[in-house]
Parts: structure tokens; C-alpha cells; sequence
């Protein structure tokens, strides 16, 4: 026990024996005493972040419990019975009546026998509670701190333990302990709240609830500079030695401790403030979030229907949407990785559609700030055979899209747009390679999430030309009309060199997609033989094109936007006879090209045709 309180303790004792009769004594020179023994235990307070307790009493324990019988030791028989429950107290008047005044009420309302049975089935906090009283009346030491003060002063109340009653009364120096240790410290405050669960009435109508949530809430708010940090975090990778100084979130660890009810009345009464940026609110829900709900991004979990894991779902959808309704409304209060993961949990626990929804419209606004192992997590839908829940993240990007398109302007208009798009672009394309490699991914799904980005989103075509091939090497068993849809959506003109000749001998690939690449290849060599520079005189360099030179020009642009992303309608006969014309009339450098083009087409129909 603190010196500054025993000290207290005893000249409250000596002043109660000796001056009960000095009314302003007592009211004034007293409460100086104790007022500046007060600022010595908040001395101690600041040196030491131990929790702490105060003891009661000087005389040893003599309860002794025999089955659910509770007994004073004493040469005197018990002449007063307490029931509580199923819990039966042998006790004595004396000790216990002059100093509570419910039991004086009671004892004169009973008979004039010699042992009077009463029954308190209603005492808060039941016979613990009731026994720390007892124990009170009689002498015995008891020890006092965060952990049982809440019953033991719900219990004296009941029990009108007060000055009225008798001078110097349980509840007198459980309220000292309150004021003094207890609000004053940091841990205790906390840990005080907690217990007020188990009498939520009881602690609301006495005040113990307000005045610990005032005293966390004002203790955050102190600058850190102020701050005696304990060093408590136990986060992962975290070491305290490369922290010197206090960091801005010492206290959101410490709170994550608390019922989500009482968790909730602390970050609404701190954001009140408008003190604590939004980051930091949106770091207690993160840690609050990683202290009470499972984490499904790591493994698929199993859908169990046992009452004790449907009472605990319930508990933990309780928190979840309790979380997402305290997430401030500022736009990287909290991180892309923990909104998804958040959602990625509201799936396996089965949320309301008013809250799924809410998180997927705050991970649309912040989507493109995601990264490739914020998006990659299980599926929890017990429907999906699919290991990656792509449905999550095509809902997502679906919200994206929405708002990119809402809010942005022509693409080339606007850089800043544009690079948001790309860089989703970007995202989804590297996605869908990780996922193609998963042997149940409907490929409806697959074309679903890839078709969803507007044209522009991608600069070329070679990384959703690579996703193609993982999938069809992955799910040899497609059928054609599958390929077909795949292929469909590549862009053979935004294909590099070395990506369209790996496509031409591809046989994965249909033989249309096959033949389009090729036709582009083809084409790709025909204008870069066009635009070839030429060893020429400067006079010769600036005469102007002939009307022919004009007109072929012309007629290349032309044709190069006809046949823009459509495959080419020449059937394999056709399209190899022309090839065979032109390598055989031979009247130009283009005609050798072509030549060798027309070998390559026939190679492949060839090989396609086995």
C-alpha cells in the first residue's frame, strides 16, 4: 500500500475515533489534510505506472467457505442470516447492522428472534460483492483496486454504507480510492471501465462510467510530450528501443482492452475534440479491429454451425459494423488494406448489405491506392470452389469505376485522371495473372474483371496477353468457344514485337487470334518498311510527295484504321493465296517481306490444321 495512503488511512481513522462530535473539523481541516495527502499519491502516480490498490483493515481473514455455506470464525454464534443467491452468510448483528443502513431497515422490519434470516438476492455484484462488505464491518483486511472496486461500491450503495449511517463508512473511502488512484492513473481508469459491464446500470447511475471515460478521454488528449509512457505495445515487429520518444498512438493499444460499446463512447468522445487528426482515429480502429475480429486474408476458414461459433460471429458482426461506422469520413483516415480486409471479413461473417456496401464504396474512393497483396486474399463464401475471392475485388473496382468516371473528365484532358486509371489498370492486369493460375476460376469471371477497365486504362495489351496464356496452359479442357471469348478481349495492335511472335507460335491460342496477330504483324513490317529513311540529297528531301506517294499514304491510314482490333475475314485458302501472288511476283524489297510473311501464315495453318 502507498505510504501517502496508509498515512491517510490512518489519520482518517484517528480523526473519526477522537473528533466525531467536530462537525466543521471534519469539513474543513480534513479535507485540507487530505487534499495535500491527495497530491502526494499523484506524485507517486507520475513516478511509477504500476496500478494501484488500497487496503482496508487490520484484522486477519477468518471467512471460510464449506460448499455454499460462508462462515465467520467466532466464539459467538451467529444469530444473522444472509441469502444471496444460492450462497447462505452466517453472520453476526453487531458488526454488520450499526453499518448498513438497509440492514438496519430490514432488521427492524423482521421479528424479535434471536437469528433473523434476510434475503439480498438483488445486492450488485452478488456475494462476492456482498462479502468484500462484510468483511468491511467486520475488520478484516481487504484489498481494494481496478479490478473488484466497481462491485464493492455498487454493493455499498445498496447496502447505504454512507456518513449518515456511521461516520468514516465504506463508502467514503471507496470513493477517496476512486478520486485519487484510480481517475488519477491510467491503466486503473481503463481497467475500471471495463468491470462496469457486469453492472451497466448501476455504474451508469452513479456516475463511475462518465467519470472514467473523462479521465481516459483527457489523458489522450495530453500532448505527447507530457506523457509518461509505460512502453506496453505488443504489436509485431515492434521495438521499443528504436522509440525513444512517445508516439502519437501510445494509448490506442491500452483502450483496444474494452467492450465495443465503451470502446465507442471513448473515440466518439476524443473525436468530439477535433484534436486527434483522423489517422489517428483511423489507427485505434485498426488496432481495436486486429485485437477482436479474425483475420480471413491469410486461409479460407471453415463455415461452422455450432451455437458457440454462431454466438461468437454475432459478437464479432457486432464489432465490425460498429467499426465501420466509426471510420471518419475523410478520405485516408485509414488504409485501402484494412477496408478490403475488413470487407474480406464482412463476407465471412455475413454482414447487413448496408454495411458491405459502406465498405465498398470507402475502398472504391481509395482503390487505386491499393497494392497486389491487398487485393490478393481467399474467397470465405462457402459457394465458391475458387480459391481468390475475385468477387470481392471486381464489386470494388466496380465502385471505382463509378467515381473515376463520375468525377473525372476526358481522359486526355486531365494527367491526373489518367494515371489513376492506368495505375488501376496496372493492378487488376497483375491480379489477374495470380488468379488465372487457379485451377477452379470460372473464366466468366476472369473476363468479367478484365473487361470492366475502359479502353484506355491499359497502354498495351502484352501483361492481359500473358494472364491469357497462364490461364488456358492452367485449364487445358477449355472449350473453343471459351478461347474465343478470352481471346476477344486483346488488342493484337497494343501487342510488342516480341510478345506477337511469341503469340504466332502459340498453339493454345485459336487459330483466329493466331491469324490476327499475325495479319498486325505483318502490317507493323509493312509501315515500318514504309517510313523507312532514305540516303537522299537535301533537295530531294524537300520536293513534295507526288500525288501516287500521297495517295498510297492515304490509302495505308485507311487501311490501318479498318482493320483497327477486327479480326480479318480472309478465309485461310485466301488469305494464302494472296501471300503466294505477292511473294510471286517479286517486284519489290515489300513483296520479299510479304513472301516470308506467307510462309509463316501457311506454317501455322499447317500446324493448326494437325
Amino acid at each position: 500500500m502507498p505510504h501517502h495512503l496508509m498515512l491517510a488511512a490512518a489519520i482518517y481513522s484517528q480523526l473519526n475515533n477522537h473528533i466525531k462530535d467536530l462537525e466543521i473539523f471534519q469539513g474543513t481541516v480534513f479535507q485540507s489534510i487530505f487534499a495535500v495527502l491527495q497530491r502526494g499519491i499523484l506524485i507517486t502516480r507520475k513516478t511509477k505506472r504500476k496500478m494501484k490498490f488500497m487496503k482496508i483493515g487490520t484484522k486477519p481473514d477468518t471467512f471460510y467457505t464449506e460448499e455454499a455455506t460462508r462462515t465467520v470464525i467466532s466464539d459467538i454464534p451467529s444469530d444473522l442470516t444472509i441469502r444471496i443467491n444460492n450462497v447462505c452468510f452466517l453472520l453476526h448483528k453487531v458488526p454488520l447492522v450499526p453499518k448498513c443502513g438497509l440492514l438496519q431497515r430490514l432488521y427492524s422490519d423482521s421479528d424479535d428472534s434471536n437469528v433473523v434470516t434476510l434475503d439480498l438476492h438483488d445486492v450488485p455484484g452478488g456475494e462476492d460483492a456482498f462479502e468484500l462488505c462484510a468483511k468491511f464491518c467486520y475488520g478484516i483486511t481487504i484489498n481494494l483496486s481496478a479490478h473488484n472496486f466497481v462491485p464493492a461500491f455498487c454493493a455499498a450503495k445498496f447496502l447505504r454504507m454512507i456518513e449518515s449511517i456511521e461516520k468514516g463508512n465504506f463508502v467514503l473511502k471507496l470513493e477517496a480510492f476512486f478520486n485519487s488512484c484510480i481517475l488519477e492513473g491510467w491503466k486503473d481508469s481503463i481497467v475500471t471501465l471495463q468491470t462496469t459491464i457486469k453492472l451497466p446500470e448501476w455504474s451508469e447511475n452513479l456516475g463511475i462510467i462518465r467519470r472514467c471515460i473523462d479521465s481516459i478521454v483527457e489523458k489522450i488528449l495530453t500532448p505527447t510530450a507530457k506523457v509518461s509512457w509505460s512502453y506496453t505495445y505488443t504489436r509485431p515487429g515492434y521495438n521499443k528501443k528504436q522509440h525513444q520518444s512517445v508516439p502519437k498512438d501510445w494509448w490506442t493499444e491500452d483502450i483496444s482492452d474494452l467492450d465495443i460499446d465503451l470502446f465507442r463512447c471513448i473515440i466518439t468522445a476524443v473525436r468530439s475534440t477535433y484534436i486527434p487528426p483522423p489517422q489517428l482515429i483511423g489507427e485505434a480502429l485498426h488496432v481495436y479491429a486486429c485485437r477482436w475480429l479474425i483475420d480471413t486474408t491469410k486461409t479460407r476458414l471453415p463455415h461452422s454451425s455450432g451455437s458457440q461459433t454462431e454466438e461468437s460471429k454475432e459478437k464479432s458482426r457486432r464489432i465490425l459494423e460498429s467499426i465501420v461506422s466509426m471510420i471518419p469520413a475523410y478520405r485516408g483516415s485509414v488504409s485501402i488494406g484494412f477496408l478490403l480486409k475488413l470487407l474480406s471479413i464482412a463476407n465471412y461473417l455475413g454482414v447487413s448489405p448496408v454495411t458491405k456496401t459502406e465498405l465498398i464504396r470507402k475502398a472504391g474512393l481509395q482503390f487505386e491506392e491499393a497494392t497486389l497483396n491487398d487485393i490478393l486474399f481467399p474467397s470465405q463464401l462457402s459457394t465458391d470452389q475458387h480459391y481468390y475471392d475475385i468477387d470481392l475485388v471486381s464489386a470494388v473496382l466496380g465502385s471505382y469505376l463509378v467515381l473515376w468516371r463520375r468525377q473525372s473528365p476526358a481522359p486526355a484532358e486531365n494527367s491526373h485522371y489518367l494515371r489513376s486509371i492506368r495505375k488501376t489498370g496496372n493492378l487488376i492486369d497483375s491480379y489477374l495473372q495470380v488468379v488465372a493460375r487457379d485451377v477452379n476460376m470460372p473464366i466468366s469471371k476472369l473476363v468479367s474483371v478484365a473487361e470492366a477497365l475502359p479502353e484506355f486504362a491499359r497502354e498495351g495489351h502484352d501483361v492481359l496477353y500473358k494472364t491469357i496464356n497462364i490461364y488456358l496452359k492452367e485449364h487445358p479442357d477449355v472449350s473453343k468457344a471459351d478461347k474465343k471469348r478470352l481471346c476477344r478481349m486483346l488488342d493484337c495492335q497494343k501487342l510488342s514485337p516480341e510478345v506477337r511472335s511469341h503469340a504466332v507460335k502459340n498453339e493454345r491460342l485459336p487459330l483466329r487470334t493466331v491469324v490476327q496477330v499475325l495479319f498486325f504483324d505483318q502490317e507493323s513490317g509493312s509501315r515500318a518498311m514504309t517510313h523507312k529513311p532514305k540516303f537522299t540529297t537535301r533537295a530531294r528531301q524537300e520536293q513534295p510527295e507526288t500525288g501516287a506517294e500521297a495517295k498510297q499514304e492515304s490509302d495505308n491510314k485507311l487501311q490501318h484504321e479498318g482493320m483497327k482490333s477486327r479480326v480479318p475475314e480472309t478465309s485461310e485458302r485466301d488469305f494464302q493465296k494472296r501471300s503466294e501472288a505477292k511473294t510471286a511476283r517479286g517486284e519489290s524489297e515489300k513483296g520479299k517481306e510479304m513472301r516470308g510473311g506467307a510462309n509463316s501464315s501457311s506454317k501455322v495453318f499447317q500446324r493448326s490444321s494437325r
